[in-house]
């Protein structure tokens, strides 16, 4: 079956955009110039700058045309360094390694108790539908949100502690846990990729086509007990999941 008309335009037009032949910011030849250069009707070539729009790789600008989406700087998010514990036990923070001294900030945190799921409660070694702490904070980089990040913890195991405070203190929820005798030596990362949920693409700002990536990380005690579960979902087009594994 021959390729549609509107998606052989979107295809030369992406190859140029990837080949550096359109740079971010860069318009793209406008509608009458396209419909000229391709024989093709009007709507036609708005098909195909629509799928560069669901892509993310272009954006229309009201009244100027459409433009190359400018690539956002990559976050490599090294996923060894930043648990480590001279990090959070010196009193910083386990995405501050991330980051390279670019500004980070939290602009929405929601914790509150909710009951267990049962992957949650599988994972956390308490029956489904037992209360647990649920923190949840979008976490914007240089003004721009790049997460959404989920925390599950056993209530009674975190109660009365900072870690049921928008605010943890120094070095976060896993230095508190370590205040609590629970201090964590093991993680465990899983890591998924998908298409962005509308409620992530709003949270997170992402066109209808995004793709998010999706970690689930369980972190453990000496004695194996798990004391967080994890769901960080991020913008797969800013970060760069880092693994240093040893051989």
């Amino acid at each position: 079956m021959a390729t549609p008309k509107y998606q052989q335009i979107a295809d030369i037009l992406r190859a140029a955009i990837l080949a550096g032949t359109y740079g971010p910011g860069d318009r793209l030849p406008g509608e009458n110039d396209l419909m000229t250069q391709h024989a093709v009707a009007r709507m036609t070539v708005r098909q195909a700058l629509g799928v560069l729009t669901a892509e993310g790789l272009a954006e229309p600008r009201k009244g100027a045309g459409v433009f190359v989406r400018a690539r956002p700087k990559r976050i490599r998010r090294r996923a060894g360094a930043r648990l480590a514990r001279s990090v959070w036990g010196g009193g910083d923070s386990v995405w501050s390694a991330d980051l390279d001294g670019r500004p980070l900030a939290v602009d929405r945190i929601d914790v509150g108790e909710e009951f267990a799921r049962p992957d949650v409660a599988g994972l956390l070694g308490i029956a489904t539908g037992d209360p647990v702490c649920v923190r949840r904070r979008r976490y914007l980089v240089d003004g721009s949100p790049v997460m959404w990040a989920t925390s599950y913890l056993s209530a009674a195991l975190v109660e009365g502690s900072l870690v049921t405070s928008a605010g943890t203190g120094p070095g976060g929820v896993y230095a508190r846990l370590a205040d609590l005798g629970h201090a964590p030596v093991h993680a465990r990362e899983t890591v998924q990729a998908r298409a962005a949920a509308p409620d992530e693409r709003a949270l997170l700002g992402l066109s209808g086509a995004a793709v998010v990536v999706l970690v689930r990380r369980t972190v453990a005690t000496a004695e194996g007990t798990v004391v967080e579960v994890a769901d960080m979902v991020m913008d797969a087009d800013v970060y760069l999941l880092e693994y240093d594994i040893p051989m």
